[in-house]
């Protein structure tokens, strides 16, 4: 089971990236999956998950209005797309997913790195200013 995290790059402040995270080896279609990320001498930190139907969205504060996230269940991929980019978004992003299938969590669950059992290698974002 292997989740292959792409898309990250050097943007200015204010620019945009997508971010996607391919999964192989399993089906992910009905796991709740997430974007966590993590700066330079920082804990890791939640910023999006999304439930396994992708009817259910949750942010942190930080990102709300900028980022989205979506899942692509036809193509087993997860993305995130970033706009209006800021310097403090600077970080290696990771995708990840919980291995219960169909399983549903409260907001608080998905924003705790415990309830992800796979993780992905992580792609960095760099926003200059």
């Amino acid at each position: 089971v292997q989740l292959q995290a792409s898309g990250g790059g050097l943007v200015q402040a204010g620019g945009s990236l997508r971010l996607s995270c391919a999964a192989s080896g399993s089906t992910f279609n009905n796991n709740v999956m997430g974007w966590f990320r993590q700066a330079p001498g920082k804990e890791r930190e939640f910023v999006a998950a999304i439930s396994w139907g992708g009817s259910i969205t949750y942010y942190r504060d930080s990102v709300k209005g900028r980022f989205t996230i979506s899942r692509d269940n036809a193509k087993n991929t997860l993305y995130l797309q970033m706009n209006s980019l800021k310097p403090e978004d600077t970080a290696v992003y990771y995708c990840a997913a919980d291995r219960s299938p169909r399983r549903t969590y409260t907001e608080s669950s998905c924003y705790t790195k415990g309830t992800y059992d796979y993780w992905g290698q992580g792609t960095l974002v760099t926003v200059s200013s």
